[in-house]
């Protein structure tokens, strides 16, 4: 019992130093929106997606149309570059659903830990960094909500349920039923980070300029029409 009086404390601690640290990443978000709105950014294509429906793949294809840097899962690298933090650590909160223990209790358990908050102020400062260079295809992560609409476009990949199954059966050598969990638990991280940042429903389509679905267009031809989409039109 004296143990477990002992840790209250230090835990109400840890517990207020988390709502600071969500009112400070309210402030960054506000602050990077602000600075966006005030520069000249772009071009820049923001490519949200479900899993399993090719969006890395896509976003290649489209570096390679285009000549343009492609800033994916590789994001997770600059972050671990610019600020020393550790590489391994990021994949845990890369995308992924909030656990409180894990951000709150961790960091006390771990300083390696990199909470949720302090990996999404750097993913920020990245990101905008990247848009002030122009010419780069952002993935997934919540670009379009951190970036100026005007400056860029924003893309929806979508696709059927089992099509996306298949996808991740044949990319990963796993079963039915491990890819529909692997799809779930990957989709439901996704919104929760975009929900929990942004305040958006990554599945609103009316937040996007295009929505594609790669199982009728596949995806050479989506990355070609999105391509189009951001080329200046030759004259007739």
């Amino acid at each position: 019992m004296k143990a477990q009086t002992r840790e209250e404390p230090r835990i109400v601690a840890a517990a207020e130093r988390q709502m600071q640290a969500w009112a400070r990443i309210q402030e960054i978000s506000k602050q990077l929106s602000a600075e966006g709105a005030r520069t000249v950014l772009g071009p820049y294509i923001c490519l949200s997606r479900e899993c399993g429906a090719g969006g890395s793949l896509i976003a290649e294809r489209l570096g390679e149309l285009l000549g343009w840097e492609v800033l994916d899962k590789n994001v997770l690298d600059e972050v671990a570059l610019r600020y020393r933090v550790s590489r391994l650590k990021l994949d845990l909160v890369d995308e992924t659903a909030f656990n409180w223990a894990y951000d709150v209790i961790g960091p006390w358990l771990d300083r390696e830990i990199v909470s949720h908050e302090k990996y999404f102020a750097q993913l920020c400062r990245v990101t905008l960094a990247k848009a002030r260079r122009g010419h780069v295809v952002l993935v997934g992560r919540g670009a379009q909500f951190m970036l100026p609409r005007e400056f860029g476009l924003a893309v929806r990949i979508i696709a059927p349920k089992k099509f996306r199954i298949v996808q991740i059966m044949e990319r990963k050598g796993l079963t039915v039923r491990e890819a529909e969990r692997f799809i779930d638990e990957t989709d439901r991280g996704r919104r929760q980070f975009a929900y929990r940042y942004f305040h958006r429903d990554i599945d609103d389509p009316h937040l996007y300029d295009v929505v594609l679905n790669v199982e009728h267009v596949g995806m050479d031809q989506a990355a070609e029409k999105i391509a189009e989409a951001v080329l200046p039109k030759k004259p007739r």
